[in-house]
C-alpha cells in the first residue's frame, strides 16, 4: 500500500492542477470570486457514461439528477419514500397497471431543442426497455401520450417496486428526443445531447472535475448553490487530506476513517452514516479454465476469513454479509452454507488437482479494497494458492467483465466488487440473470431455476412468498461457488456542519437538494 507521504503528494498534485484549471477563487469554500455560492464535493470515480441506459451509476446518476428531467424523486433524509419531481404537476397510480402523469409547461431543453414534453418521456422510458438497465423497466409495456403534457405509463403487470427501483432513482432520467434525432444518435457517453434541469454542466475536465452552474433558463425554484465543483479524488486518504485542507466540503470516507473521525472530528464537521444498500463480494469467473472446476471455487470460499477482512479493511463497523440482499429487505440471508475452513479448502484443492494454483485478483485501488485483497491473498497462500493483487483505476476496473469493452473478460479470474441498488431485492438480483452474462454478471453463470424465480419474484405480491423466492435465489448464487460474501458496507460521509448534504437513505447525492443549514 502507498505511504502517507505519497498520498499527501498525490493530493497536493491534484489540488494544484484543479486550482490552475478553475482559478483560486473557486476554492474559497462557500463564496466564489464573484460572490457566487460555491460548493466543493468529492467525486470518487470519474464520469464515464452519462447516458441513463448505459451508465455505471453513482456519479453519473448525480449528474443526471442535476441536468435532466425525471418524474419522481426520493427526498433527502433517512426514510425511503418518493414524491413527484419538480418537472411534474402530478403523478400516481390510476390502477395497478396505469400510472398517469402531467408535466409542467414551459420547461425548455438547451441548445434550441424545444420544450420538455410527453414525447421525451415516451422516447426515454421505452428506450430504457432495450438498454443495459432493462431489468428495471421490464414491467413497462409502453407510454401512452394524451397531449404535450399528459401521459400514462402502461404496465404489462402490476409492479409496485417501480417507484423506488426505476421512476425515482438511478434510471429515472429523461433524455431529449429531438436532440437524439437531430444528432442521429442512439446512445451517448459524456456529451449530454441536451440539458433541462436546475443545473447545467459548465465544464468537465477528465480525471479532474466536473463543474455545474445554475441553469439561467430554469423557471422554477432555484437551487441553493450557484456553482458546484465535483472534484475527482479517487484515493480516500487524499480526499481526507483535501477535506482537512478546506478544498472540499463533503467527501465519502472509509469505515476505518469514520471510526477515527467520529472520535476526533475536524472542527465544524458532521460524520454521517447512511443505509447500506451496497454489497461487496469477491467474484470468480466460472468460465476461466483455472476456476471452471466448482471444487476449486468452493475451496476458495472456505479459504477466505471474511471476519478478518472486515476487521482489517472496514474497522469492524461494516456488517458481515451472506448474500447480496441488504439489511432491512425481504430475502436477506443470515447465514452461509460455507464457513472459514482452511483444512476443507486444502482437501477440495487436492481433490481437484489444483495444488499449485496461481491466480490474479483485481480490485479498484482504494484503501478498503486493497486491504481486503491483501488479507485474501494471505488467506489463499495458507492453502497453497498464489495470488497476485492487481490494483486498477476505476475506468479500467469497470471495463473488466464487459464483453463490449474488449477482451479483458477472457483473462478475468478473481475480483473484489461492490454494487448498490434500490430498496427492493429485485433490483439487486437483476444483474445476475442470464442476459447479464458479459455485461454485469461477470461470474458468467446461468441457472434455469434462478431465471424462473426471478420472473416470479417480480410478479409476486405476497411478502412471505417473495421472501422465500429471494432467499432461494441467494442460495443458488452461493452454490455456484463463484462468490465470497464480504459486507453490506454502510456509506460514511464527512461534511461541513453548515451543509445540508442532499443524501438519500442509501447515500446517493442529489445536488438539487443540497443547501445551507438554517
Amino acid at each position: 500500500m502507498s505511504s502517507p507521504s505519497m498520498k499527501r503528494r498525490e493530493f497536493l498534485g491534484t489540488a494544484a492542477a484543479l486550482s490552475a484549471a478553475f482559478g483560486s477563487g473557486m476554492w474559497s469554500m462557500s463564496v466564489g470570486a464573484q460572490g457566487e455560492k460555491v460548493l466543493n464535493v468529492r467525486l470518487i470515480r470519474d464520469i464515464q457514461i452519462l447516458d441513463p441506459g448505459y451508465m455505471i451509476g453513482g456519479a453519473e446518476v448525480t449528474t443526471q439528477f442535476a441536468v435532466l428531467p425525471r418524474l419522481a424523486e426520493v427526498p433527502a433524509g433517512d426514510k425511503w419514500s418518493w414524491r413527484p419531481a419538480a418537472y411534474v404537476n402530478s403523478i400516481g397510480h390510476r390502477d395497478p397497471t396505469h400510472i398517469d402523469f402531467e408535466l409542467k409547461s414551459g420547461l425548455m431543453w438547451s441548445d434550441g431543442y424545444g420544450e420538455f414534453t410527453t414525447a421525451d418521456v415516451k422516447f426515454s422510458y421505452e428506450r430504457m426497455k432495450e438498454s443495459e438497465w432493462s431489468g428495471k423497466w421490464d414491467a413497462l409495456d409502453h407510454v401512452e401520450i394524451h397531449d404535450a403534457y399528459r401521459g400514462t405509463l402502461v404496465m404489462n403487470r402490476p409492479f409496485a417496486p417501480i417507484w423506488l427501483t426505476a421512476l425515482a432513482r438511478s434510471t429515472s432520467a429523461i433524455v431529449c428526443k429531438a436532440a437524439f434525432e437531430a444528432k442521429g444518435i442512439t446512445q451517448y457517453t459524456t456529451d449530454v445531447p441536451a440539458q433541462c434541469g436546475p443545473y447545467r454542466i459548465r465544464e468537465w475536465r477528465p480525471r479532474e472535475a466536473m463543474v455545474f452552474e445554475r441553469n439561467p433558463d430554469w423557471p422554477l425554484e432555484q437551487p441553493y448553490f450557484d456553482v458546484i465543483n465535483y472534484i475527482n479524488i479517487e484515493d480516500s486518504n487524499s480526499a481526507e487530506l483535501a477535506y482537512e485542507a478546506g478544498e472540499v466540503d463533503m467527501t465519502e470516507v472509509t469505515p476505518i476513517s469514520a471510526v477515527r473521525y467520529t472520535a476526533n472530528p475536524p472542527e465544524g464537521t458532521v460524520i454521517k452514516a447512511t443505509g447500506g444498500l451496497r454489497y461487496t463480494w469477491m467474484g470468480m469467473n466460472t468460465d476461466h479454465p483455472k476456476l471452471s472446476d466448482i471444487r476449486v471455487r468452493k475451496a476458495i470460499q472456505h479459504a477466505v476469513d471474511a471476519d478478518t477482512v472486515l476487521e482489517a479493511a472496514y474497522g469492524g463497523v461494516a456488517p458481515r454479509s451472506y448474500g447480496i440482499v441488504p439489511p432491512g429487505l425481504i430475502g436477506k440471508r443470515n447465514e452461509s452454507k460455507y464457513s472459514y475452513d482452511p483444512a476443507k479448502a486444502s482437501e477440495l484443492l487436492q481433490a481437484a488437482g489444483a495444488t499449485n494454483l496461481s491466480l490474479t485478483l483485481q480490485t479498484q485501488n482504494l484503501q478498503d479494497r486493497m486491504t481486503a485483497a491483501q488479507i485474501i491473498q494471505a488467506n489463499l497462500a495458507e492453502v497453497g494458492v498464489t495470488v497476485e493483487v492487481v490494483p486498477l483505476d476505476s475506468g479500467p476496473f469497470w471495463n473488466l467483465g464487459q464483453e463490449s469493452k474488449g477482451d479483458a473478460w477472457k483473462d478475468l479470474q478473481l475480483w473484489i466488487m461492490r454494487y448498490g441498488g434500490s430498496p427492493d431485492p429485485f433490483d439487486h438480483f437483476q444483474w445476475f440473470v442470464r442476459d447479464q452474462v458479459g455485461v454485469w454478471n461477470w461470474e458468467r453463470w446461468s441457472d434455469d431455476e434462478f431465471e424462473d424465480l426471478y420472473a416470479r419474484g417480480i410478479a409476486e405480491t405476497d411478502i412471505e412468498e417473495r421472501n422465500r423466492i429471494y432467499l432461494r435465489m441467494g442460495e443458488i448464487m452461493e452454490d455456484t461457488g463463484a462468490y465470497v460474501w464480504l459486507t453490506h458496507e454502510p456509506p460514511f460521509f464527512m461534511h461541513r456542519d453548515w451543509l445540508s448534504p442532499g443524501l438519500d437513505p442509501s447515500g446517493q447525492f442529489d445536488f438539487t437538494q443540497m443547501s445551507r443549514v438554517g
